[in-house]
């Protein structure tokens, strides 16, 4: 199952020539989660590999303008295309509110819209994962998500089926599911005897916006991949305390103690270009990446490797289509 994540946007407050604010596509299988939705998020997609997929859920860390502004003109776009799949928004407390302006904007939707409003601490199940909400500083209602896989079943050992008899065929695939078979003969196998011990699901966390928080290190512990705001440098601690924002120092110091796999820095400030920022992150904690628009972060499991950026990953097949369709 594949897990990666798309940065969509990773400025804070406004957007750059280079940047965009803040919205991440969180990639498994074939699901497609929305976190955040600022100004240009739809040209975001339309630009990238991914295009504008149907999505069915999208979800809000907190309500200032740089994490939904792009939100009500997105929801016109699937009218306009003539959606009929409902489509869910999660966020945190005043969202009902929110949305009691925001359709001055959209209009009367032809499909389906529901709103859940969450408060730190939730859980969502899912098939094999679940969605997690967490608390955050800054200074407002607003919730960090984590997504967090269920432990998979261990490694089946063929030599072990063989010894004792498991034929190859659809016994077999059962056992692996988790699920006891009886043979012909009677017997009862039971999935420990021919697996081996549970395999770690994947963790991802996203702060959105906050100050260091410790409920954000508790939030992040052992996790695959965490994705921290890092609005300032060090210079600018005493702004960053203010607003309650993290430096790449702050963020830094959350995925050191949380023992994350990567940390992966957004929400910069106009004022950098990312270096500096990695930079005084690495000093602290070496496993940083400071993603760019449309760059992705693969998240395999544990037994294939560690958490890996792809540069411009979301950009590689619409180019290369592009390229195929002038020549």
């Amino acid at each position: 199952m594949d897990l990666d994540l798309v940065f969509l946007g990773t400025s804070a407050s406004m957007p750059t020539a280079q940047r965009a604010p803040a919205a991440l596509l969180l990639r498994r299988g074939g699901e497609r989660l929305l976190i955040d939705c600022a100004e240009g998020t739809q040209r975001q997609l339309l630009r990238s590999s991914v295009g504008l997929p149907e999505l069915e859920e999208i979800f809000l860390t907190h309500y200032h303008a740089d994490h939904f502004g792009g939100l009500p003109f997105m929801l016109k776009t699937f009218a306009l295309r003539g959606r009929e799949l409902p489509l869910t928004v999660y966020g945190p407390a005043g969202l009902h509110e929110l949305f009691g302006a925001l359709r001055r904007l959209f209009g009367r939707l032809n499909y389906p819209l529901e709103l859940v409003e969450v408060e730190p601490g939730e859980i969502f199940e899912r098939p094999e994962y679940r969605l997690e909400t967490f608390p955050v500083r800054h200074g407002m209602a607003a919730v960090g998500w984590a997504l967090v896989e269920e432990p998979r079943p261990g490694r089946f050992d063929v030599e072990a089926a063989d010894a004792i008899g498991v034929p190859p065929g659809p016994e077999r695939g059962m056992l692996q599911r988790g699920e006891p078979v009886t043979l012909p003969d009677e017997r009862v196998i039971t999935p420990d005897m021919v697996l081996g011990p549970p395999r770690p699901g994947r963790k991802v966390v996203i702060s959105g916006d906050t100050a260091r928080s410790e409920a954000v290190v508790d939030a992040a512990r052992d996790a695959d991949l965490l994705v921290h705001e890092a609005t300032f440098a060090e210079e600018e601690r005493g702004r960053a305390q203010e607003t309650l924002h993290s430096t790449a120092a702050d963020a830094a110091e959350v995925a050191r103690e949380a023992e994350v796999g990567l940390l992966a820095l957004t929400h910069l400030s106009t004022r950098y270009f990312g270096p500096e920022l990695a930079g005084e992150a690495r000093a602290i904690f070496p496993e940083t990446v400071v993603p760019k628009d449309y760059d992705v972060i693969e998240v395999p499991f544990a037994e294939r490797g560690t958490p890996q950026l792809v540069k411009g990953g979301a950009l590689h097949r619409r180019e290369e289509a592009v390229s195929s369709a002038a020549q």
